[in-house]
C-alpha cells in the first residue's frame, strides 16, 4: 500500500496578531492568518498579483511561542498538515474551513518590537557599564533587556521547538 503525505510549507506575513486561548483541559491553542503572494506576467506584458489568505493554527508550547513572538507584519515560515472543520453557524447554516495546523515556525524577519535599537558592534569596557546587558534570545538573536527586569537565561538553539 502506499504511503500517503499532508503536508504544507508557506512563507508568507501575518495579517493580523495571533489570538491565544486555552481550551477547558488547558491546552494553549494559537490562532493567525498568513498572506502568500503570487505574480506573472501575461503575454501582452501585463503584471498580474494574486494574494492567498491562509487560517494557520499552533497547538501547544508552539501556540505560545507563535503568541509571544509574532505580530501582525512579520514575515515567517509555516510547515504542518492541511486539515478540514465543519460546523453549524448560530444561524443554523453549515459552515466549512480549511486550516494549516502547523509542526514548525521559523521567522524570517528582523524587525524588533518597536522603541527597540539593533545592537551596534560591541561596545569597549567602560561603555558597557553605561549601557542595559544584552542577553542571549532564541535563534542566536540579541535583544536588550530592560534594566529592572530580572535575567533572561540562556536558551540553547536545541531547546527550542522550531
Amino acid at each position: 500500500m502506499p504511503k500517503s503525505l499532508n503536508r504544507a510549507q508557506l512563507i508568507g506575513n501575518l495579517t493580523r496578531d495571533p489570538e491565544l486561548r486555552y481550551t477547558p483541559s488547558g491546552t494553549a491553542v494559537c490562532s493567525f492568518s498568513i498572506a502568500t503572494n503570487r505574480s506573472w506576467t501575461l503575454d501582452s506584458g501585463e503584471k498580474k498579483d494574486e494574494t492567498e489568505f491562509h487560517r494557520i493554527v499552533a497547538w501547544n508550547k508552539l501556540a505560545e511561542i507563535c503568541s509571544q513572538f509574532l505580530t501582525k507584519g512579520r514575515k515567517v515560515f509555516v510547515e504542518g498538515r492541511l486539515t478540514n472543520r465543519s460546523w453549524t453557524g448560530q444561524d443554523g447554516t453549515q459552515k466549512n474551513v480549511t486550516e494549516i495546523v502547523i509542526s514548525d515556525m521559523i521567522l524570517l524577519d528582523n524587525r524588533r518590537a518597536e522603541g527597540e535599537q539593533t545592537p551596534a558592534a560591541e561596545p569597549a569596557p567602560e561603555e558597557k557599564e553605561e549601557k542595559p546587558s544584552l542577553a542571549k534570545a532564541s535563534k542566536g538573536k540579541e535583544e536588550e533587556q530592560p534594566q529592572d527586569s530580572p535575567p533572561i537565561e540562556d536558551i540553547a538553539a536545541d531547546d527550542i521547538p522550531f
